[in-house]
């Protein structure tokens, strides 16, 4: 005789089994692909035409630069939107899960949303690490290399300033020549400069004048500086106790010459950020860029989270609308509270790590919230 076999219910207390978590992480990882290709490709059709459009009339750049220039910036595009991205693929996942009932079979069977939605949590923070370690310096590298080439066809305009342990590098080029200006640290955000020592250069590397100075600040058109000795090819030195440099540098561009944080890597920041303080300009955009990264896991759960907020409801109440109209709204609401976070807190309005890990802690307690309310409420 034939033994029926009877198989356990899950409880709520019951851990979820490993093919189960196996399956929705792949599934989860599945729709993320696939929506993150549909963002790549589209990021590279409108920058390749917005690049375009910027060359129109300018013979010597060839379609082939161009094309580099969009897969230069593609990692750092797809880096911006990856919430987004994490976001549609948690809801399509869901979405996809409930139309072939195997959620509502889970469900029935007694797992409970905070079981299946473990797995995606894990390999959404594992995501998320990973752009942090890997994707980012990747990025980094590769929007550097981006600028440099924006700077050759488009811009026309190199960076002017270098930071180093060894102190700040200004690069002043004229039709004359250019001039070289170290000094080991600055005061007045660029207006005033300590240790000064100015190369001057006939042509592009014909050496034509060295000045040592013990202070220079940034005057309308000048460089005025004190206690300067003036060094010459062939000559004695020459001591001025004040002395008057021409220069067509601002402060402005001075300090807009930095290179972006989106261009170094996330490990390579914290000694820039310190670099760059030491020599007396502020760093509170390269703290908010580097607080932001690292931000990034519990920015990508917390989409997760609200994914399964709104798709859940489906189950309950039957509304694909719910679930669409949701997504588009929170996505809206994260891009706009983000920038009013990055704008109040480069402002100095909030403190750097408040502007950072706000918006993905909010996105996380409002997931949350909904979740509670439908699940436990």
């Amino acid at each position: 005789m034939t033994a029926l076999i009877r198989w356990p219910r899950w409880r709520a207390d019951m851990p979820i089994s490993i093919t189960l978590s196996v399956y929705l992480a792949k599934q989860f990882l599945i729709s993320t692909l696939m929506v993150l290709s549909i963002f790549v490709s589209l990021a590279f059709i409108f920058d390749l035409v917005e690049l375009m459009r910027q060359v129109s009339g300018v013979n010597n750049i060839g379609i082939g630069v161009l094309m580099s220039m969009t897969m230069l910036k593609l990692p750092t595009l797809i880096i911006q939107m990856a919430p987004y991205t994490v976001l549609g693929g948690a809801m399509w996942t869901f979405l996809r899960l409930t139309r072939s009932n195997e959620l509502i079979v889970a469900r029935a069977s007694g797992v409970s949303a905070w079981q299946f939605l473990t797995p995606v949590l894990l390999v959404t923070f594992l995501i998320g690490v990973i752009m942090i370690l890997v994707m980012n310096p990747i990025a980094a590298s590769m929007l550097q290399r981006y600028q440099q080439l924006d700077a050759t066809y488009l811009s026309g305009r190199p960076n002017l300033l270098a930071v180093s342990e060894s102190g700040i590098w200004l690069r002043e080029a004229a039709p004359t020549g250019q001039t070289v200006i170290h000094a080991v640290r600055l005061g007045e955000e660029g207006r005033e400069l300590h240790e000064v020592t100015v190369f001057r250069y006939a042509g592009n590397d014909k050496f034509s004048q060295r000045i040592d100075a013990a202070r220079a600040i940034l005057a309308d058109g000048e460089w005025l500086m004190s206690d300067a000795w003036i060094t010459g090819r062939g000559q004695a030195p020459e001591f001025h106790p004040q002395l008057s440099v021409k220069t067509s540098l601002t402060t402005s561009q001075i300090q807009d010459s930095f290179a972006p944080p989106e261009t170094m890597s996330v490990l390579d920041l914290p000694q820039f950020i310190d670099v760059l303080e030491q020599a007396g300009f502020t760093a509170t955009r390269h703290r908010l860029h580097f607080q932001s990264i690292l931000a990034m896991p519990l920015l990508f759960s917390a989409m997760v989270l609200v994914a399964a907020g709104f798709s859940l409801r489906i189950t309950r109440q039957g509304g694909l609308g719910l679930m669409v109209s949701g997504g588009f709204s929170m996505a809206f609401a994260l891009f706009f509270l983000s920038n009013i976070a990055v704008t109040m807190g480069t402002s100095g309005n909030l403190p750097v790590a408040l502007a950072a890990w706000a918006p993905a802690s909010i996105s996380a307690l409002l997931g949350l919230a909904i979740l509670f309310n439908s699940e436990d409420g």
